[in-house]
């Protein structure tokens, strides 16, 4: 598995629309994006952890080697 690379929230749901997520909805600073049946919650902070981008990949079920392309 490739290292996660540090972004901000902003750019995470960028690269995740490109891979075919919406955004649902936003309460405060975290939007919920969901393609199908899969969904994810991202902070809209100006850095996510690496941690927590992890949790979000596997929520929607994304590879990091697809979210990497993706960015």
């Amino acid at each position: 598995m490739p290292k996660l690379p540090r972004v901000s929230g902003t750019q995470a749901i960028h690269a995740l629309q490109r891979l075919g997520f919406e955004i649902v909805r936003q309460r405060g600073s975290h939007i919920v994006l969901r393609r199908g049946l899969s969904g994810c919650v991202v902070p809209n902070h100006r850095e996510v952890k690496t941690g927590t981008l992890a949790g979000i990949l596997r929520q929607a079920h994304v590879t990091p080697e697809e979210f990497i392309s993706a960015l």
